[in-house]
């Protein structure tokens, strides 16, 4: 009998051969379905109020894009597969967008749309499809909201225009005026004006405030201050902006009118046009600490994704909600600008 050499080994049988390829393929098959679920992400559906360039949003300086912007960034930090659609500022493409959502069975959908009837739809669709909703600015059934509290801000405004002329210029006369589009009848503007008051009041200032209306066009600015303040002569002139466009229009008039020396403005929003790179010299900045304008209280459209999606990933596990959560404005001025908004350039 010839010896098998020591380093051989015996052919499998075929029976061998079926049982160890059947276990292989059992185990294959329980591996990839297990490896797919691990890829499958819930999906979250952001039906932002519009992406048409260079639209301004909630009456200040920021676009859909800013807001989009932000979700995306966040999203990177949470297993999730986020869809951003568009609703345009339509009616028919945000019930449209709700309907993709339904398609996708999408596992939350983030709405922002600002008509009360096409949200109360909307809310109606995805509750019978069992999507659950986080709303932003504008209601939508009653699914949680997140959005700005219009009323703090204004009030955050007006204390610290209040404060500054009980500070620098305590005991001289002084006229105020709210400027912007003050007879819009949107509910966010009567609400900044009352907390504008409210701050003032609260500031110690009794004097009566005037409403300059520039009718949503800062264009306008120069005409309107230039009549208020030929009645204003020998007067410390204390100014609440509504926006950051109407601020610095509201700079160039007091400029022309000679009268940036005895003036002081609070705006509201801060957007990209109040701050910038350490380069970029803007209204607000740590080198432009001399200037007319005192601050602007931020509104942070550009960073609700930070804030909304935390709240998504509790929806997400089943934890409740509050109805309203605020966003949580301050004061941004010079001294604390980089802190808020670092700028990309700092290194």
């Amino acid at each position: 009998m010839t010896a098998r050499p020591w380093f051989t080994r015996p052919a499998p049988s075929a029976g061998r051969r079926m049982f160890v390829a059947t276990t292989l393929a059992s185990i294959g098959a329980a591996i990839v379905p297990a490896a797919a679920a691990q890829d499958r992400r819930p999906v979250v559906v952001l039906a932002n109020l519009t992406e048409e360039p260079g639209v301004r949003i909630e009456g200040l300086g920021f676009t859909g894009a800013d807001v989009r912007s932000s979700f995306q960034l966040a999203a990177r930090r949470y297993p999730i597969d986020l869809r951003p659609l568009d609703n345009g500022h339509d009616k028919a493409k945000a019930l449209a967008n709700a309907e993709a959502a339904i398609r996708d069975k999408a596992a939350l959908y983030i709405g922002y749309f600002d008509d009360p009837a096409t949200n109360a739809e909307i809310a109606r669709r995805l509750k019978g499809a069992g999507i659950p909703v986080i709303a932003i600015g504008q209601a939508i059934g009653d699914a949680p909201i997140y959005g700005p509290d219009n009323t703090g801000a204004g009030r955050i405004a007006g204390e610290a225009l209040g404060r500054f002329a009980a500070t620098m210029w305590s005991g001289l006369p002084a006229a105020y005026a709210i400027v912007g589009p003050v007879s819009d009848p949107a509910e966010r503007i009567r609400e900044r004006i009352a907390g504008i008051l409210a701050g003032l009041n609260q500031a110690g200032v009794t004097t009566s405030v005037a409403r300059l209306d520039t009718g949503g066009n800062p264009q306008q600015t120069e005409a309107v201050l230039g009549r208020f303040l030929s009645g204003q002569g020998g007067r410390k002139i204390l100014l609440a902006t509504l926006d950051d466009a109407t601020a610095l229009s509201t700079k160039a008039a007091l400029e022309a009118a000679g009268r940036l020396n005895d003036a002081a403005i609070v705006s509201l929003g801060c957007d990209r046009s109040m701050h910038g790179g350490m380069n970029d010299k803007k209204e607000i900045d740590p080198a432009n600490r001399g200037s007319v304008l005192i601050g602007s209280v931020g509104f942070y459209l550009d960073r609700y994704g930070y804030d909304v999606l935390p709240m998504a990933m509790k929806l997400l596990r089943g934890e409740a909600l509050p109805p309203r959560t605020a966003t949580t404005h301050r004061l941004i001025t010079s001294a604390n600008i980089f802190m808020e908004y670092p700028p990309a350039d700092m290194n």
